[in-house]
């Protein structure tokens, strides 16, 4: 937690800059911003956020694709919104998973990774597909 809770309140505090990054580079220089400098800030808060997490819980795969995904999917663009409820839809899909994993195969276990595939590369082939019919 000691690394976790200040990485994500950094990120946080970003939130608003985030959505001004989905300009280009020269046009978020023109407003002022340091891109370069917010980037490494950025870059580093994810990352501890990121190692922290995997930690404590372990690797746990799709998890990172299916949660931002689908709150970009329900909530829009806005990144003040995608990132709390990213953490929500992570933290849900994952305790669901948990669960699935120890309850299909009892009295056995499956590790949680195995159902978190199996939800997330369908997942990862549909959001495949909708992009290339979107180019």
């Amino acid at each position: 937690l000691g690394y976790f809770i200040p990485s994500v309140g950094v990120i946080f505090l970003y939130s608003r800059l985030l959505n001004v990054f989905q300009l280009p580079d020269e046009h978020v220089k023109q407003l002022g911003v340091n891109v370069e400098r917010a980037k490494l800030v950025l870059i580093a808060a994810s990352s501890l956020c990121t190692s922290a997490a995997v930690s404590f819980s372990g690797l746990i795969g799709f998890v990172g694709l299916i949660a931002p995904h689908s709150a970009r999917l329900l909530l829009g663009v806005d990144y003040r919104n995608i990132i709390p409820f990213s953490m929500l839809i992570g933290s849900g899909f994952l305790v669901i998973s948990d669960l699935a994993a120890r309850t299909l195969v009892s009295p056995g276990e499956l590790p949680v990774g195995i159902v978190t595939a199996f939800c997330g590369a369908p997942f990862f082939l549909y959001l495949l597909r909708k992009r290339q019919v979107s180019m």
